[in-house]
């Protein structure tokens, strides 16, 4: 990979554009840090996209739209420690009393 500060990209922009196009990534820094890259069009193209937060719920309700359809399902039982019990209640209302 090429390395160049964002000042010598802006002086030879059309440089680092040919050798991004040679199929060699450019990545440009700001002081010594990693800010930008620059990439040939076809590996810009054959990046598959990140699938969104609402895409993967989509899929799991449609995974998963069996269980979420049945009438006696309900829900995921929480681990025994998890689930306030009358132990944890009487520290509650002891901590409130004072």
């Amino acid at each position: 990979m090429c390395r160049a500060t964002i000042y010598d990209a802006r002086n030879n922009f059309s440089s680092y554009v040919k050798i991004a196009e040679g199929g060699e990534p450019v990545e440009l820094t700001r002081h010594d840090k990693p800010v930008a890259v620059i990439i040939s069009w076809e590996d810009y193209a054959s990046r598959k996209p990140k699938e969104s937060f609402f895409e993967k719920l989509r899929k799991l309700k449609e995974e998963y739209a069996d269980v979420l359809a049945d009438p006696t399902f309900d829900g995921l039982p929480l681990p025994e420690r998890e689930v306030p019990n009358e132990e944890y209640n009487r520290k509650i209302a002891n901590l409130w009393a004072e």
